[in-house]
């Protein structure tokens, strides 16, 4: 009897669930696809091989016996789990179910992948989605770790076109803002020597974002501000906006979030003779790696918003 209940197929544990939830072999059959004599010829075979009466017949219908009960609830249960790895594994390949991590710096997640998840989730709920926001230099360190299926970050002085598939996405701008309030908001165009004196909070040292407003100041023949708090974080800089005359340094993405409803900050951007290029950022894929279906289906969601242009975070 152990051997054969171990090669019980699914149709079988399909129809003794069946069986114990409809009470009738006809309608059992039914459940399962197949023919009501069928079915018979089926459950005849399990109990003359295992030698239990499984159910009872009661002009009721059919119920389960106390030997047919702990059959039933294996076959149930055994039946669920096949039906779910059945699920699991389309889901996986149709990109509706399985896991992505993405990593993306501030300006790209704001803009482009936070719309293009909550596209994802729309269609797909079950896709469990991992997203971190960080610096490019993290991000590319993670992605060479194997931690992200893709990045939207910058690639920096290495070459790096061996191991990644690399594409365009997005230039960016930085910007200067200030709350209503500070002194120089109404000032008009303004150099970075008549800022340079003021306080301003900026990335540390190494990161782009940091590396482009040097330069700017550098061929503006111009030092770099000495009164400095640096942080990366959206919310200290908000918190720093609203409590002092500070300068950030911030990209489009940012100004537009700090602009947009609920948030609709006392801010203003300040207007400089220059503008501040920094080193766009780049879809970046292991070029070793398979991706999962799902993490094809938000690559496909991200490209094809930066094809229509990166729009406003709250779009």
């Amino acid at each position: 009897m152990t051997l054969y209940l171990r090669s019980l197929r699914p149709v079988q544990l399909r129809l003794l669930a069946a069986i114990a939830q409809q009470g009738k072999l006809r309608l059992a059959a039914d459940l399962c696809g197949m023919s009501t004599p069928a079915a018979s010829r089926m459950l005849a075979d399990i109990e003359e091989n295992t030698g239990l009466e499984i159910f009872e017949r009661t002009p009721k219908g059919m119920v389960a016996t106390p030997m047919g009960q702990v059959l039933v609830a294996h076959a149930r249960k055994l039946a669920h789990d096949i039906d779910r790895m059945a699920q699991d594994l389309s889901e996986h390949v149709e990109g509706t179910g399985g896991s992505v991590r993405v990593g993306a710096v501030t300006g790209a997640a704001l803009a482009v992948v936070i719309p293009a998840v909550l596209e994802l989730k729309e269609g797909a709920p079950g896709v469990d989605v991992s997203l971190d926001v960080s610096s490019s230099a993290l991000l590319m360190r993670g992605l060479e770790r194997g931690e992200y299926d893709f990045t939207l970050s910058r690639v920096g002085p290495h070459d790096y076109s061996r191991d990644l598939d690399i594409r365009p996405a997005h230039d960016e701008e930085v910007l200067l803002m200030v709350r209503a309030g500070h002194p120089l908001a109404s000032a008009g165009q303004l150099s970075l020597a008549d800022l340079r004196d003021q306080l301003w909070t900026v990335q540390d040292r190494g990161a782009p974002i940091r590396h482009a407003l040097e330069i700017a100041f550098h061929e503006e023949g111009t030092d770099m501000p000495a009164n400095l708090i640096k942080t990366a974080s959206v919310v200290a800089i908000m918190s720093l906006l609203r409590q002092s005359d500070v300068i950030a340094v911030i990209t489009q993405e940012v100004a537009d979030l700090l602009f947009s409803p609920p948030y609709e900050a006392n801010l203003v951007l300040l207007d400089t003779i220059r503008p501040i290029a920094i080193e766009p950022y780049h879809i970046l894929c292991p070029r070793d790696r398979v991706m999962p279906a799902a993490a094809n289906r938000l690559l496909s969601l991200v490209q094809r918003r930066l094809g229509k242009g990166v729009a406003s975070p709250l779009d």
